[in-house]
């Protein structure tokens, strides 16, 4: 067991050899018992101090229990007259009484000596005034109430020459805490040198004060330097420093020890503190943990052990990365639930959860309580915000963060916050607002990137201005930069909103940028016919040609495109090939109750083509090979609207459904699908297959 003297009350001694000066064999500690008869005892001497804990990051002096110390010197007990009973009440009242005036009489002294110039003639001064011989106990209390780190080595040096204690360890180990409430691990571990020099051997005291000064320090390092010291001196380390040990390795980078310690606490039922819990937390968040986080936070709570607002910061942290907004807001209900008031940190943490995971409404609600704070916003908190609202079409609230941003006075919108600028301005087409946002990046020295290009061309090309489009194009590569698969995709993009007699402007530009799209698309929206699988192989090629983040929006623009120029077939056959590369998975789905079609993550062009598709498939089933239909057949189309379009895929489907008259209608009680039962399915089909053989 380790021990400390200026931390929560107990026992300094509970080794009986720790501070004995009794030779006996029989255990006896230095202040166990009282005997008047023994001139350097009295009957206060029974200093009860404390155990150390280096658990705490930042140890709170806390008050130490009163050592019993007779304010009377040994002469002068044979001046007293009287007899008390030592059993009576007047006896314990004298021995209060004496016990508190000797105790603040050390106490004093250790001001004193604080407060003198730190040189041994002051410090020899100040002590030698005192006027009263000091005994070992009387030094450890006053080293243990000082806090100047210049004069405690120097009061140190007096006391050793002048007490002469049977163990000197003690007050160095005293003198170390005296350094380590200043966070001087210089001059701790000056003084270790010095304990060696003098032929004292440091004890399993004398390490945990160093390591927990080494970690108050923020030197994990060192602490794990001092930790592996101690079987060399037959030191054995206590549980409380195995404990804080976690937190060191962790720290220092050994997540492989620390893990390990931690496995061994969890076996063993060490005591682990809430700064331990933290450094855990912060291991598996790095390594990508998360679902770890969450089991560390539940374990540290069945455990007892309170959560500290950085544990609270550094799992909103993880959550945030991990993109799970949903825990990151139980996090913070329980923050508040536990009267923690949220810092920067906490606020920090949340506008980055809610941010990543475009929960626009919960970060938005955060962003304005920090301004109602009065809490600054960085540049990167400021482009998250304006990053989100880019991604879901916060079109307004983006320009307030901007204005905001730019009225601040503390950060400056960078490259980043134009992009996220223009992008939102884009993508609903505002083409005043992004040229002028444009003008503005160039005017704060910022050269547009091929983001912002690519932006630029989208907003031209919702605003149908061909023109503009190719002109920005060509300035991409007057610029001399290399158009990427984004590129690209947004020019195939923008193809897909260009009327039919200008497309032509922008198959050029794609045949500059891109060869083989140009030459797929071509083939799209020709009206001549080619062999079976030419069409197919050829967009094959080019799916394999480019990122795999980018093969289904590339696929969806093909499709839209077919689908805009009535070219069905060329659609179906891209639809197969998405099919057959696992692009489009799971778009059908079979149960015994329900048969269903899954388009939520289509284009409305690939979302209709793959209807069409499932229609006929049906047909086949019910009317060719007899198959029985399942009760339910349904059609999933989720419930969102796309973000710069009033538009949902929802309402896109039902009106063409309600164009085929076919008989499925939007279920009350499952928002974005559309169910029939088989028999009207069937009667439906058979009716379809009727009306197009009269029309044939």
């Amino acid at each position: 067991m380790s021990f400390h003297l200026c931390s929560s009350p107990s026992s300094l001694l509970h080794d009986p050899n720790l501070f004995s000066v009794h030779p006996k064999p029989t255990p006896r500690t230095f202040f166990s018992s009282y005997n008047p008869n023994s001139p350097p005892f009295h009957s206060g001497n029974l200093l009860q101090t404390i155990h150390v804990s280096i658990q705490e990051a930042i140890p709170q002096e806390t008050h130490i229990e009163k050592p019993k110390l007779d304010a009377n010197p040994p002469d002068a007990a044979s001046k007293r007259n009287a007899w008390v009973n030592p059993k009576s009440p007047r006896a314990s009242q004298l021995r209060r009484k004496s016990y508190d005036s000797r105790y603040s009489s050390l106490v004093k002294l250790a001001e004193s000596l604080d407060a003198c110039a730190p040189n041994e003639a002051d410090v020899s001064d100040v002590i030698t005034k005192f006027g009263s011989n000091l005994f070992e106990q009387d030094a450890v209390v006053t080293l243990n109430n000082m806090t100047n780190p210049e004069t405690a080595p120097l009061v140190l040096i007096n006391l050793l020459e002048t007490v002469k204690p049977s163990r000197e360890v003690i007050l160095y180990n005293v003198t170390m805490k005296v350094l380590r409430k200043s966070k001087d691990l210089e001059k701790a571990e000056k003084l270790f040198d010095e304990m060696l020099q003098r032929g004292v051997k440091p004890d399993n005291a004398t390490f945990t004060t160093l390591i927990s000064c080494a970690r108050q320090c923020g030197l994990p390092k060192r602490a794990v330097e001092w930790f592996e010291k101690m079987p060399s001196f037959g030191c054995e380390p206590d549980n409380v420093t195995l404990a804080a040990m976690i937190d060191a390795y962790g720290r220092a980078g050994n997540v492989e020890m620390a893990l390990s310690l931690y496995d061994r606490a969890r076996t063993e039922k060490w005591r682990i503190d809430a700064v331990t819990f933290s450094t855990l937390i912060r291991i598996y968040g790095y390594s990508g943990n998360y679902d770890g986080c969450l089991n560390i936070y539940e374990e540290m709570k069945s455990l007892g052990v309170k959560p500290n607002l950085v544990i609270y910061n550094r799992l909103l942290d993880s959550m945030g990365k991990a993109k799970r907004p949903w825990q990151a807001k139980i996090i913070h209900k329980d923050l508040i639930s536990n009267g923690f008031e949220p810092n920067w940190s906490t606020y920090a943490a949340l506008v980055r959860a809610y941010g990543r995971a475009r929960y626009g409404d919960d970060a938005l609600v955060i962003y304005r309580e920090m301004k109602e704070k009065g809490l600054e916003l960085t540049v990167i908190l400021y482009n998250t915000l304006l990053s989100m609202c880019a991604d879901i079409g916060y079109v307004d609230e983006a320009f307030e963060i901007f204005q905001d941003m730019k009225s601040c006075g503390t950060c400056e919108p960078d490259s980043w916050t134009f992009s996220s600028l223009i992008t939102v301005y884009s993508c609903c087409g505002r083409v005043a607002e992004a040229e002028a946002a444009l003008l503005e990046m160039r005017e704060a020295g910022f050269e547009p990137t091929l983001f912002v290009l690519t932006s630029v061309i989208q907003c031209y090309g919702k605003a149908k201005q061909v023109d503009d489009v190719v002109r920005t194009f060509d300035q991409v590569l007057e610029l001399g930069i290399e158009p990427d698969d984004r590129f690209c995709g947004c020019l195939l993009n923008v193809m897909t909103q260009t009327p039919s007699e200008e497309i032509g402007k922008l198959i050029e530009c794609v045949e500059k940028a891109k060869p083989k799209l140009g030459h797929v698309v071509k083939m799209l929206v020709q009206d001549e016919s080619f062999e079976e699988g030419v069409l197919k192989k050829e967009a094959s090629e080019l799916i394999d040609s480019i990122g795999s983040d980018v093969k289904k929006a590339y696929l969806n623009c093909l499709i839209d495109l077919c689908v805009n120029l009535s070219k069905l077939e060329k659609a179906c056959e891209i639809l197969q090939l998405g099919m057959e590369c696992d692009i489009y998975s799971s778009l059908q789905s079979k149960s015994a109750t329900q048969w269903s079609l899954h388009l939520k993550s289509l284009s409305l062009g690939a979302a209709l083509t793959a209807l069409h598709v499932w229609m006929n498939d049906l047909t086949e089933a019910a009317l060719a090979s007899g198959e029985e239909f399942p009760p339910l057949l349904g059609i999933n189309t989720g419930h969102g609207k796309h973000k710069y379009s009033d538009k949902g895929l929802a309402a896109v489907v039902e009106s063409h459904l309600k164009e085929l008259n076919a008989p499925f209608h939007e279920a009350p009680d499952k928002v974005g699908w559309f169910l029939t039962t088989s028999v009207a399915a069937k009667a439906w089909l058979e009716s379809r297959r009727s009306s197009e053989e009269v029309s044939a």
